[in-house]
């Protein structure tokens, strides 16, 4: 790590990046939140107070135009802008973190790697949910074997918001790459690849269920593995009765976990990685079980100790990588295959198709 912090510029301070990447860069040794790009007073309000020392423009381009005293710019802005805004970084000669989903098409995101490759810029991808308590333990335990070899891998993110809140992530223009599938199925997908690898096949069912909402709210995605694992994904925000985060089935053994990563609620609630003991730590009550033959609700199965959630991990990769220390955490090769299958699930729940890739 470099003595002199290396200093990023954030574009975009809604939910984002004030939620998310400001307090995690404000937390990684080797970084420092330079400059804000918001118009909004109230939100240069709410920035200048957590960060005393912040500068701030009003629009990206006063931002690239000083590209000079930067040395990372993150892109927290609403997702039609990622593509557009991280192109012109690269073209300023910055190195670029976008907030996912990367793009709207695969295509899109492999060009923007290719530009990335050819200026020999770090161009990454936040997909904080590689480094949820829950995702880390299951990866453990995938690893080490402790479930055989698994045969289907159900994961869902679920909520029960039965009326709309609006703005662009429920719109309905397509334009604004809005709606679950490209939000929280940005992470399950994910998850799903990182865990299991590539996928041959893709089947997918979307629904518009709630009055008033102008784009998916309920979706189902099902996924071939190459590795011959099947993968069962779950977003919807018209759940009622919520179910397992995680259920994954081996030939040995299952693992069931319930309940979300606490940071996301600890970090909207303002607490900070640095100033909080136990980071990323949850109750022994929601530890997930490791069994066969019977319910964990029961009380079958084991508990299993879920390790510590740590989206800190990210940034304090991104950091390493800048500095020739480590790797790019989330490549965007790897965002494009992502949205690949994205892609074919919309083209499945469209067309009523299984798609082949």
């Amino acid at each position: 790590m470099t003595a002199t912090p290396l200093r990023v510029g954030l574009v975009g301070y809604g939910l984002a990046g004030s939620v998310f990447h400001a307090p995690l860069i404000a937390a990684t040794e080797g970084l420092v939140l330079d400059t804000v790009v918001t118009s909004s007073p109230d939100r240069r309000r709410q920035a200048g107070a957590e960060f005393p020392d912040v500068r701030f423009t009003a629009t990206p381009e006063e931002l690239f135009d000083r590209a000079d005293e930067l040395d990372l710019v993150v892109i927290a802005s609403p997702n039609k802008t990622h593509v557009p805004l991280a192109t012109a970084a690269l073209k300023a000669g910055l190195p670029v973190v976008v907030d996912k989903p990367l793009a709207g098409t695969a295509a899109e995101a492999r060009d923007l790697a290719a530009l990335a490759d050819e200026r020999g810029l770090l161009l990454s991808v936040f997909q904080n949910r590689r480094w949820d308590n829950d995702f880390l333990t299951l990866r453990r335990l995938v690893t080490d074997g402790a479930l055989g070899d698994v045969w289907r891998f159900e994961s869902r993110f679920e909520r029960w918001r039965p009326r709309p809140k609006g703005g662009w992530r429920e719109s309905g223009d397509p334009a604004e790459i809005g709606g679950l599938l490209y939000d929280l199925g940005s992470h399950v997908v994910d998850q799903a690849l990182v865990l299991f690898g590539p996928v041959t096949e893709v089947y997918a069912e979307t629904d518009v269920r709630r009055p008033g909402a102008e784009t998916d709210d309920d979706t189902f995605i099902a996924l071939t593995h190459a590795s011959g694992v099947r993968s069962h994904l779950y977003v919807s925000a018209t759940t009622a009765q919520l179910g397992p985060r995680f259920r994954v089935l081996g030939s040995e053994a299952g693992y069931v976990k319930y309940g979300l990563d606490p940071q996301e609620a600890a970090l909207r609630e303002g607490g900070r990685p640095g100033t909080a003991a136990e980071w990323g730590t949850e109750d022994q009550a929601l530890w997930g079980r490791i069994g066969s033959g019977e319910s964990p609700l029961s009380g079958g199965g084991t508990p299993v100790p879920t390790l510590a959630g740590d989206y800190p991990a990210y940034y304090a990769a991104v950091a390493a990588a800048l500095t020739g220390a480590g790797p790019n955490p989330v490549p965007a090769q790897e965002a494009a295959a992502a949205l690949g299958v994205l892609e074919a699930a919309r083209t499945s729940a469209r067309d009523k198709v299984t798609v082949t890739l």
